[in-house]
């Protein structure tokens, strides 16, 4: 059988390939448990500076979790339980990953595929895509890693809103919503996606950790202490620093090394 998730290097860019088309992608048990081993891997790479995580094909990024599978991974609390925890150790993965991480989505984005999408660092998505959570109309609620992620994007009204809902909308509503950073036409999702992903890419890998684990620190509303504060100052001590403001001096393109 094919793998369930796997994933594809270019360079210094990974993408990740949740692969069950026949299904919209839509994710098995199977797919839950490969997509937090695969993000665990890839977060301890240091040869990589950008991950873009995509469905295989064109016709969803992933359209929700694979309900054929409940009436076993969800028979009862209990079951359900085990399920959840795997659910949330892959959230968790793509939430902490120190790497940037980029939603290239094509079509569906709903469920658990937009709960997927929501724990990435930017969103790109075509202007046929549709997005929701319509949970509700299966009696389920959203875990509360999950729902924390949607809070961060559009807020506690907005994340209200999807849920109680439960409805469906279109790439244009999820941009004006905060749930997607562009919109492109759809038979260029790819090319911007990658284009987005090759600019993260050239600029300082280190850095862009640092700005993931800050904006995350931000999140919490602990006073910060005086040594994270004096973190900000660690990039100077840095050789990439050294290339950077030397390559703009002289009117060159950086090679940063990552060190």
């Amino acid at each position: 059988m094919p793998d369930p998730v796997y994933f594809t290097r270019d360079a210094d860019i990974a993408t990740v390939v949740l692969n069950n088309p026949e299904k919209l992608n839509a994710m098995s048990y199977g797919m839950w448990a490969r997509l937090g081993e695969v993000m665990r891997e890839l977060d301890a790479d240091d040869s990589l500076r950008v991950i873009v995580l995509r469905g295989a094909g064109e016709k969803a990024f992933a359209a929700g979790a694979d309900i054929s599978e409940f009436e076993t991974t969800r028979a009862n609390a209990r079951v359900a339980k085990e399920y959840g925890d795997k659910i949330d150790g892959t959230m968790r993965a793509v939430h902490e990953c120190r790497h940037p991480t980029l939603a290239m989505i094509h079509g569906a984005c709903v469920g658990g595929g937009l709960e997927v999408a929501s724990q990435c660092d930017l969103r790109i998505c075509g202007e046929s895509s549709r997005f929701g959570i319509p949970i509700n109309k299966l009696g389920l609620v959203v875990a509360y890693g999950e729902m924390a992620a949607l809070i961060d994007l559009v807020g506690r009204a907005t994340a209200l809103e999807i849920l109680l809902e439960g409805r469906v909308f279109g790439a244009a509503e999820a941009q004006e919503k905060g749930l997607v950073n562009r919109v492109v036409p759809d038979d260029r999702v790819e090319e911007e996606s990658m284009v987005a992903a090759r600019r993260i890419a050239a600029g300082a890998p280190l850095v862009a950790r640092w700005h993931k684990r800050f904006a995350r620190r931000l999140a919490d509303p602990r006073p910060l202490t005086q040594a994270e504060r004096d973190e900000g100052y660690a990039c100077f001590d840095t050789e990439d620093y050294r290339i950077g403001y030397k390559a703009f001096l002289a009117k060159q393109k950086p090679d940063f090394k990552g060190r």
